[in-house]
């Protein structure tokens, strides 16, 4: 294990395509102690949400006032954050977990955070859900690395 290696671990967590979803297995690949990758994966995860769900509204104004590219861009993360918050919107607070702990692409604490500042959560009640996702998420994502490794023998 590497400084580096174990920094971009950390910057492939926080970056919203990604998220710990691509990190884990980056990290396993490159022999970075279990011990410390999951706890630092998942804070390093949920450490953006609680300002996208707090700043989101305000940038997405600023940036339909600004026009162009920019509005077009807030207008669709305006669209996908309400057709991915239909089906949360229902079952509120677990849906809002169950969406960001299974993982697949499109899911996730950016996604989720995107959502529940659309559909005005409060911050305590979203990180709740959005970090149970998150832990959810790491355990989904490890056991399926650590039993590919096991079943490709490496």
């Amino acid at each position: 294990m590497t400084l580096h290696d174990y920094l971009f671990t950390l910057l492939l967590s926080m970056a919203p395509v990604s998220e710990l979803r691509g990190a884990i297995p980056f990290a396993l690949a490159h022999d970075i102690p279990q011990a410390l990758l999951y706890p630092s994966c998942i804070l390093a995860n949920l450490l953006p949400v609680p300002f996208v769900i707090v700043f989101l509204r305000r940038i997405l104004a600023w940036m339909q006032r600004r026009g162009g590219r920019l509005a077009s861009a807030a207008c669709w993360l305006e669209r996908r954050g309400r057709a991915k918050s239909a089906r949360i919107k229902r079952s509120e607070l677990l849906g809002l977990y169950l969406f960001v702990a299974i993982p697949l692409p499109g899911t996730g604490a950016w996604t989720g955070a995107l959502v529940a500042a659309l559909l005005g959560r409060r911050l305590s009640h979203a990180m709740l859900s959005i970090g149970a996702g998150v832990v959810t998420a790491c355990c989904i994502v490890a056991l399926l690395c650590k039993g590919i490794i096991h079943i490709a023998g490496l």
